[in-house]
């Protein structure tokens, strides 16, 4: 299984008239329940209007995002499926209950974290 992370950009739901975002979020609710009840689902949320805090590598905290960044993230899922095409297929539910574009993107395996994980799991 592959992870994937599926997202959207921050703003990319401003065109939603807010009387309907109560029909939106219950059909964004219904796709979560539905990757919950398949088994393929991970983590998501969405994430608040705000300025990011960056932290250097020297410890340093700035306001981000960084200025030359032109859009930042304002929602995601991670779902854990076979294969490309099926979170293609979750992609495509999460738009059309979220009247928005998805973007796609694999999530790089880790083989010393997964083992991490399953050593924690053992405690």
């Amino acid at each position: 299984m592959t992870r994937y992370l599926i997202s959207f950009d921050d703003g990319a739901m401003d065109h939603i008239p807010a009387g309907e975002m109560p029909d939106v979020g219950k059909a964004a609710h219904a796709v979560m329940q539905e990757a919950v009840n398949a088994g393929v689902f991970v983590f998501g949320g969405g994430l608040e209007r705000q300025p990011a805090s960056i932290v250097a590598t020297d410890g340093t905290v700035t306001n981000g995002p960084y200025p030359e960044t032109k859009a930042v993230v304002g929602g995601f899922v991670v779902v854990d499926v076979a294969a490309h095409e099926e979170a293609l297929t979750w992609a495509a539910k999460i738009a059309a209950a979220c009247r928005c574009a998805q973007e796609v993107r694999e999530i790089m395996p880790d083989p010393e974290t997964d083992a991490m994980l399953r050593q924690a799991d053992r405690r």
